[in-house]
Formats: structure tokens, sequence, C-alpha cells
């Protein structure tokens, strides 16, 4: 077994980087055409993952409707946007705790170069919503034969 020298520099720039993650999270930047974003925006939960044939994105989008939701494709950028409505009327001050968000949200990812836009599908079904966008057969790759 090998002993190395710890050298407290070369963890610095991870936790930097930790660090402005937390910032990020909690303080969004404004973007252009965008309102002010508060402290507690709403943003719901996605997964991204490459498939044989596609990339998927799945969004947990619990209390919103199929008609609340746009998805949109402009320069390889996939934009979900929606909004989740409050059901009920109630006062603020009847309230002992409100840990639910409501109002709009929008989440942005940029696809890479080998898929077609011209393919996407979309599907939506127990509040989760799922996008498949499908590679172009280029990328896919082939098999070579020996003879």
């Amino acid at each position: 077994m090998a002993l190395t020298r710890w050298n407290p520099w070369t963890t610095l720039p991870t936790l930097q980087d930790r660090i402005n993650r937390i910032f990020d999270d909690m303080f969004p930047a404004t973007g252009e055409g965008r309102e002010d974003m508060g402290l507690f925006e709403w943003r719901p939960t996605v997964d991204t993952y490459e498939k044989d044939n596609a990339i998927m994105v799945k969004a947990e989008l619990p209390g919103v409707k199929k008609d609340d939701v746009s998805i949109d494709v402009n320069n390889n950028v996939l934009s979900i946007k929606g909004a989740r409505k409050d059901e009920e009327n109630v006062e603020d001050e009847n309230y002992y705790r409100r840990e639910r968000f409501y109002g709009t949200f929008q989440r942005a990812f940029t696809l890479p170069d080998n898929v077609d836009t011209d393919k996407i599908e979309a599907s939506f079904k127990d509040g989760v919503l799922e996008v498949k966008v499908p590679k172009t057969e280029e990328s896919k790759g082939k098999r070579i034969e020996i003879k």
C-alpha cells in the first residue's frame, strides 16, 4: 500500500462548485423575458437518460393537467413549461404550514446534435411527463459483418 500526501488545495475547487450550486438553486438568475423568480420557485424533478435509440426525459408533475403543459424545441433546446394551479381558495391566515408550491415552471435541456427533433414523442400519465427524443439513424451505428 502506498501512502499519498493529502493536499487540501486539490479539494477546494469541488467545494467551491458545490457551494455555487447551492446558491444557484436557492437564488436562480433571472433570464431575458422572464419574471423575477422567487426564493421558492417550484422546479419539478426531472430524470434524463439515454437509451439505445433515444434520449429520455421524465418529469414529475403531480397535480398538473396535461393541458397546462407545453413542450417546445428551438435550436436544439427542449423546453418544458407549465403551471400548477391552486385548487382551493384558503385564506393565508388559516394555514398552519404550506409546503406545496403553485404557479408556473420552466425547465430547459440542451439536446445533442445527433437527435431527430422532428420525431419527438411525449406522453403524460399519472403525473409523469415522458418525452422521447429519438436519435438519428447515423448516430445509432451499425454492425459490420466480417467476410
